[in-house]
């Protein structure tokens, strides 16, 4: 399927319509910081329209995953070529970009949560014209990464949040934003160059014969390094189950384990999130650890399928022990948003429990937490940014009894907390559900201590309510304002996807199930 606009594809413009609106940001005078903020946020709200479109005619049945042809919206031109040298052949990097059923949920995600984090930004008066600038290309960045089926475009897209994310947590955020943006800068470029090493593996083992020139192509195209029979002879990762496959899938692992965040590698995640500005919060629990387990499904999964059975049990064990840890150290945090952060490392934990079980029902479970997570935790980071903006604290026992001076904010706040315990008739619901449903085939005993997460789950967030809402209301917050309209128009579309993905989830998993089916199929067999 092709969809273009002024005869450029409809991907090309939902990539990058966030620089358009940097570009235009930074020829507005910064004083008028009214229009900054306008420009991004219509900037945005484009890419959400375009994301609607896509939504709207993307052909369910279509699979992807390793088929070129069945891929949708494909946008395939030659970006850089290199002519033939002797002992690598001729050099061809495209830019290549395409949507199938893993990758569009995830495409709708990022526009909703980039459009919301513009609304929930309006606050920021601190160098506005720098922030919205950085905001607008981080979006771009983590667009990139779900259309692009070129490696080398990938890596490129991946690296691109990188020095966005770091600056805007490290100027605009709190007392300790250096030694958090810092932290998070060092996990992340580590991550970068395995994934660049694994990369360069994978380009000079990788290689087909022109069938006009006859001559060898090395490529960084994905599909290409899915298919067996362009490995060349004699080539490193070259074969089945040898040690230098997994040795490539362990150096991916750890790269997209870090991003996820899974334990051990989640270190930087509290110290990010507690630092960050609250939009900057929402975007990295809303989309930039989602980036982690879809970088696992695009391409260490079908690209090392052999290396991904023999290490399954690892990431199934890996995904259990974060759901409990992540749990455990929620209940023993007293700051609102340290403990949301810890919460994210045990809900993800269910994401990579769920891929792991390598059948359809964990697969679908898995992919639809990824973006259940994304709304919830925006949801609890937007109300943990409300409270802090009024009272300047985080501190879970500096509240009590605001429930009934903001009743609209108390309703919004645990309709997203019971969300994320993983209430029925909520969208988390129905996700933990197959994620475990497929996890239970797979590993029963991990699957077992897997669910006790959900008993700490429920002891972290109804304590949290206690502290915050019920109870008596201390005399220093009798003057709490409640939600204003902006809020509201923030809060909205989340909401109403929380309840509805929760009664009628059918919408998101009929994007997803044929593409999650095949790949399955195709990893397995």
């Amino acid at each position: 399927m092709e969809l273009q606009i002024f005869g450029i594809g409809i991907l090309t413009w939902l990539v990058f319509i966030p620089i358009v609106g940097m570009a235009a940001v930074l020829l507005i005078p910064g004083k008028n910081e009214n229009a900054i903020r306008w420009t991004a946020a219509v900037s945005t709200g484009i890419q959400l329209v375009l994301a609607v479109i896509i939504f709207s005619v993307f052909d369910r049945t279509k699979i992807g995953i390793n088929e070129a042809e069945s891929f949708q919206f494909v946008e395939h031109l030659s970006w850089i070529t290199v002519d033939s040298v002797p002992w690598v052949g001729r050099i061809e990097i495209t830019y290549f970009l395409g949507l199938d059923g893993l990758s569009v949920i995830m495409v709708i995600l990022t526009a909703l949560i980039g459009f919301i984090g513009v609304i929930s930004s309006w606050n920021i008066d601190k160098m506005v014209k720098g922030y919205f600038a950085l905001y607008l290309l981080l979006v771009t960045g983590m667009m990139g990464v779900f259309v692009a089926l070129d490696f080398f475009l990938f890596f490129i897209f991946w690296e691109v949040m990188l020095l966005p994310m770091y600056f805007l947590i490290g100027l605009w955020g709190g007392p300790r934003r250096e030694y958090a943006a810092i932290k998070f800068f060092l996990y992340t470029f580590v991550g970068g160059i395995l994934m660049l090493i694994t990369m360069l593996a994978l380009y000079f083992s990788v290689a087909y014969t022109d069938p006009a020139t006859g001559e060898t192509i090395h490529t960084f195209n994905m599909l290409h390094m899915m298919n067996p029979e362009n490995f060349i002879d004699g080539g490193l990762l070259t074969g089945v189950d040898t040690t230098w496959r997994y040795v490539a899938w362990m150096a991916l692992f750890i790269n997209f384990a870090i991003k996820i965040p899974l334990f051990p590698f989640h270190t930087w995640l509290p110290d990010a999130h507690v630092e960050a500005p609250t939009p900057i919060s929402v975007i990295l629990a809303g989309i930039l650890l989602k980036l982690g387990a879809y970088g696992l499904l695009r391409i260490n999964f079908p690209i090392f399928p052999d290396a991904t059975i023999y290490f399954v049990y690892f990431m199934a064990t890996l995904g259990m022990i974060s759901i409990i840890y992540g749990a455990l150290c929620a209940m023993a945090q007293d700051d609102f948003k340290k403990l949301i952060a810890y919460s994210s490392i045990s809900h993800m934990g269910i994401v990579v429990l769920g891929i792991a079980a390598l059948n359809t029902q964990g697969m679908v479970g898995g992919v639809l937490q990824m973006f259940n997570h994304g709304i919830i935790t925006a949801v609890l980071f937007l109300s943990v940014g409300v409270l802090y903006d009024r009272t300047h604290t985080r501190g879970l026992y500096d509240f009590g009894g605001i429930a009934n001076q903001m009743p609209k904010y108390t309703g919004i706040a645990m309709i997203g907390m019971f969300a994320g315990l993983g209430l029925p008739g909520l969208n988390g619901f129905v996700s933990e559900l197959f994620s475990f449903l497929g996890a239970f085939q797979a590993y029963k005993w991990i699957t077992i201590v897997s669910v006790t997460g959900i008993i700490f789950t429920a002891g972290y967030i109804l304590w949290t309510i206690q502290r915050v809402f019920l109870g008596e209301r201390p005399e220093k917050l009798k003057d709490l304002k409640d939600l204003t309209p902006r809020e509201i128009l923030a809060f909205t579309p989340l909401i109403i996807l929380i309840i509805f993905l929760g009664i009628y989830p059918a919408p998101a998993i009929e994007l997803m199930n044929t593409s999650l089916s095949f790949l399955v199929e195709f990893v397995t067999n």
